[in-house]
This record gives structure tokens, C-alpha cells and sequence, in this order.
């Protein structure tokens, strides 16, 4: 066995746990299918999410982390649930009341309110497997309506037909009462109005494959359970999609985790194996509300592209999936800079350490090299002084302090840098407030000014004495020593207040940077010319 497999094969990195528990089910036998197959599922009853994203990222993670440990082929299908009823309109979708004419139709059979796919269903399909590109996934797509009308679920349906009885006795017994009198496992689509009806059913027929129902009018028809005429209740549907293809591992969300020994159970009764699973807790937006399809609250993947590169997203889904993840714009610069963190590991690591590193599983144990040598929070406040509308505009910071640094050898640093000018425009500069110092405030900054101006002088090219530590005092360390001394000798204490006094009086923000590092970066001059600006007011207002 080479070092990875066995680094792997001892890794607590999750990817190689839930890799480990998948190899297990076989006990060291290939599969009579050939292969292992992932499924994630999708219910495309509104635009995807960024937990819809999620679920392929980190199932991607496991399977790759799978054919490290085995030599066993693998699958990846993405499943989307389309032939389900629209049981609400999406509050962020056009055309509302002319969805509404279409409650309770299968998803694809709703006109598509942006008028560019065959239907509603289609049209989310299509964003979904648009995001899912983005992201370079290896994935085979499945749509319900095509596995239910193409006969490929077909023997499944029928063998729910003849057992019909076991797998309403799973599902009654998770229903109240009032519940249980009108419940079916099958909810058939009415051959008129195509509706999906959650009506009784007055007969299911093993023999003839049928089920009899009354509509709303009492009218009684007969259908096949064949041939999409027919779609199994959400719950039973899990169940029998994973009988019907034999999945070996799907992971969803915590709200799923209570039924999943109905999934369980009725994937038996379908004569199947039940899968492993992995259940992740839920995706929040900024008030602490589930992320809603429907609602369209929180992050949308498009809304994060448009602050940061994709890998940082990736990043930020591996990042402990057992625990709630708020999903506002306020953690993009977060992810981006612990992204390049473990990326700048990397090379320095073990081949123990790497398989345990997030950027291992972000790449397929190959990740690039990071160029990014001013971080995404520093770039992010450069933006907020220079008055940069784009990338070019942060440059002549940047050569600066890194000389070394161009657009064309630094490309990840190039695209942060236009990142962040568009981050500061649209997230920052409409909540910044700036205010006048204390007079204990006012104090530390003409003292810090005048420590700037005298380094300045000393640092001048110009300048004929000799300064031996030049590079030392314009370091990040050594203007970070200086702004410390400044603090400490004006009586902050904690200490952190002064920082906070800095960013809030001249960045308009309770927290920032390691100022060393900023004026670094800004430049010495430009930073006393900002702190005078400051002194004089002329920041607020």
C-alpha cells in the first residue's frame, strides 16, 4: 500500500471516515454492480441553494477521498425530485399569479416564469447543473421525470404495488391519525388536469400494476403505476429511489435525520440495501433562519462568486459540515484568507498532514500554489482608503510593498484585488461609520503621526544618514511594534481598544487589519495624510 493510501487509510480528515465506512459495506468484495455509486439529491422547487451545492461539494470530497483507499469504480448521480407538485410559488421568482394557476403540478409541467425552458422544473434543472460546471464536478445528472416516464423505475413501482400493505404500515405509523385516514404512498397525476392528488386510494392491484382513486368531483379513475403516471410520496420516493439504484451513500440534511429509518425501512421492503448516510446540520442566513429555496434567503452561489473565487466556497462547505454554517456575505473574506492559509501549509506538510489539510480534498491532493502575498481582509481595506473602482487601482499599492508581484505572475492575487474592490463597494462602504477620536485617542494619533512623519524622514532615499535597519522599521513587524508602543504608552489597556479606536475612526469599522501590515501596504505617507483627514473631521459626515 503506497504512503497516501496509508495516510488516508489512518486520516481523520471526515472525507476519509465516511471513504472508510462506505469500503466497509463491502467487507473487502467488489459490488455485483461494479461499482459504488454517491447520490446526492434535488428538489427543484425553487432556484438552488447554496446547501443544494453543498451536498455535491462534500459528497465529491468523499468519493475522491473513496478511490484513494479502493481501486472499486465509482458513480456520482445527481437526482432531481421534478416530477413533485409545486405546493407554493417562490417569493423571488417572476410572474407569481401566473404560477399560482399551476399549483400541484409536477414541476415540469410549469411554464417557465423566465420563459426560457421547456418548464419551471427544466429551468432550475439547468441552474443547477450550471452551478454544479462552475465548480468542474464529475457528475451524472437524473431527472425524476425521465426515470419515472422512461420505465426505469418501473419494476420498482411494481414491486411497491405488491407490497404495498408493508410500506403503508411504515409510513402510518409516523403519521397522526387524521392523517393516516387519507394517506397513500402514491399520489397519482390526474390524466385531465395533470395535477399530483393526495387522495386515498380505494384499490392498489398488485396483479394488474393499478391503483383506483376518486378525484375531488368523485369521478373514479384506474391508472398503471407504470410509466409516470404515477410518483411515490417524497418520503417513500427516498426509499425506493435507493432500492432502484442501489446507492451506497447519500448524505442530507438534519432535518431529514428523523426519517431516516423510514428511508431505511422502506428501501428494504423494496429489496434493496440501505445506503450510509451522512446528515450535516442546516445552512442559516444572517438571522439565523434555514436557507429556503422559496424564500430565496442567504447566499446564493452566484451572489458568492461575485465577492470570491470558488475554491474559497469549497473551502468554507469542507469546513465542519456537523455544525450549523450562517451563510451571510460577512464570512467570503474569512474563507478566502484560511483558504490561502492551508494552501501556503500545503508544500511544508507530511503526506499525514496533507490528506488532513481542507485544500487536499478542495483539489484532488493537488492543490496550486498560492500567490496571494497581501491577504483578501488587508486588500479589503486598502479598497475602503485608495478609492480603487478596480483591480488596477489596488496595484500600485501592492508592487510596492511586494515589488515581486505583477497581475500576469500573481493571478489569484490579481482577482482578490478586483474581488475586494467590488466587495467594498457593495457590502462595506454602505454600513461604514466613521467617528472623531477621544481626546485620550486624539493623543495616541499625533503621537503615532509624528513616529510616521520621523521614520518617514529616516527611510527617505534622500535621507544621507545611514540606516541600517531600514528594511526592519518599514517591515509589517516593525510598524506593528511601532503602533503597539504607541498604544501601550498612552494607557489603552486592554490594549485592543486602541486598534479598535484605529479602524473606527479611520476605516469607519470596529475591527480590521493588522495595522502594521496596513501601512505597509497603504504607504507611510499615505497613512499619516489618512490620519490627519481623521483629526481634522473631515472623515465623518
Amino acid at each position: 500500500m503506497s504512503a497516501l493510501r496509508d495516510a488516508a487509510m489512518n486520516s481523520k480528515a471526515w472525507p476519509f471516515e465516511e471513504a472508510r465506512a462506505v469500503l466497509k459495506r463491502y467487507g473487502g468484495k467488489d459490488p455485483a454492480k461494479g461499482y459504488v455509486l454517491f447520490e446526492t439529491g434535488y428538489g427543484p422547487s425553487g432556484l438552488p441553494h447554496i446547501g443544494t451545492f453543498g451536498e455535491v461539494a462534500r459528497t465529491t470530497m468523499i468519493r475522491r477521498a473513496f478511490e484513494i483507499i479502493s481501486d472499486i469504480p465509482t458513480r456520482l448521480i445527481c437526482f432531481s425530485d421534478d416530477v413533485d407538485g409545486m405546493r407554493k410559488v417562490p417569493e423571488n421568482v417572476p410572474q407569481q399569479e401566473m404560477l399560482r394557476g399551476h399549483m400541484q403540478k409536477p414541476l415540469t409541467s410549469v411554464p417557465d416564469p423566465y420563459g426560457e425552458f421547456e418548464s419551471f422544473g427544466h429551468h432550475n434543472n439547468a441552474m443547477l447543473r450550471r452551478f454544479l460546471d462552475t465548480f468542474g464536478f464529475e457528475y451524472e445528472f437524473i431527472s425524476a421525470t425521465e426515470f419515472y416516464k422512461s420505465g426505469q423505475f418501473d419494476d420498482t413501482l411494481r414491486l411497491a404495488a405488491e407490497r404495498y400493505d408493508a410500506i403503508m404500515e411504515i409510513m402510518l405509523a409516523s403519521l397522526r391519525e387524521e392523517r393516516q385516514q387519507t394517506y397513500s404512498c402514491f399520489l397519482p397525476i390526474h390524466p385531465e388536469t395533470g395535477r399530483v392528488m393526495y387522495v386515498p386510494m380505494k384499490e392498489v392491484n398488485a396483479k394488474d400494476g393499478t391503483i383506483t382513486f376518486d378525484d375531488e368531483d368523485g369521478r373514479e379513475w384506474t391508472l398503471p403505476v407504470t410509466g409516470g403516471h404515477v410518483k411515490l410520496q417524497w418520503k417513500p420516493d427516498f426509499g425506493a429511489r435507493w432500492a432502484a439504484l442501489d446507492v451506497d451513500f447519500e448524505m442530507y440534511g438534519k432535518d431529514h435525520s428523523t426519517n431516516t429509518p423510514i428511508y431505511d425501512g422502506i428501501c428494504r421492503v423494496l429489496g434493496g440495501r440501505a445506503p450510509n448516510h451522512m446528515t450535516y446540520e442546516l445552512f442559516l442566513d444572517d438571522q439565523g433562519q434555514k436557507i429556503s429555496k422559496s424564500k430565496g434567503n442567504g447566499l446564493t452561489i452566484d451572489e458568492w462568486l461575485t465577492y470570491a473565487a470558488t475554491e474559497s466556497l469549497s473551502y468554507f462547505m469542507y469546513q465542519k459540515p456537523k455544525t450549523a454554517k450562517r451563510m451571510h456575505f460577512d464570512v467570503i473574506p474569512r474563507a478566502v484568507d484560511e483558504y490561502h492559509q492551508q494552501l501556503r501549509a500545503f508544500p511544508e506538510q507530511t503526506v499525514e498532514q496533507q490528506v488532513n489539510n481542507p485544500v487536499w480534498h478542495i483539489h484532488d491532493g493537488k492543490p496550486p500554489e498560492s500567490r496571494m502575498v497581501v491577504s483578501f481582509g488587508m486588500l479589503l481595506n486598502l479598497a475602503s482608503v485608495a478609492a480603487a473602482k478596480d483591480a488596477a487601482g489596488l496595484w500600485k499599492f501592492i508592487r510596492r510593498y511586494a515589488p515581486e508581484a505583477s497581475p500576469e505572475t500573481h493571478p489569484d492575487l490579481d482577482a482578490a484585488a478586483g474581488f475586494a474592490v467590488r466587495y467594498f463597494a457593495d457590502k462595506i462602504a454602505p454600513t461604514r461609520v466613521f467617528r472623531l477620536p477621544t481626546d485620550m485617542e486624539r493623543a495616541a494619533m499625533e503621537d503615532l503621526v509624528a513616529r510616521l512623519k520621523k521614520l518617514a524622514q529616516v527611510t527617505d532615499p534622500k535621507n544621507v544618514l545611514p540606516v541600517e535597519n531600514r528594511a526592519e522599521l518599514l517591515s509589517d513587524e516593525g510598524l506593528q511594534s511601532m503602533v503597539f508602543a504607541v498604544g501601550k504608552e498612552h494607557g489603552f489597556e486592554p490594549l485592543r481598544d486602541w486598534f479598535k479606536a484605529l479602524y473606527e475612526v479611520l476605516l469607519g469599522a470596529s475591527d480590521g487589519p493588522r495595522f502594521g501590515g496596513f501601512i505597509a501596504l497603504y504607504g507611510v505617507d499615505e497613512t499619516v495624510a489618512l490620519i490627519e483627514r481623521a483629526l481634522r473631521g473631515e472623515l465623518v459626515g
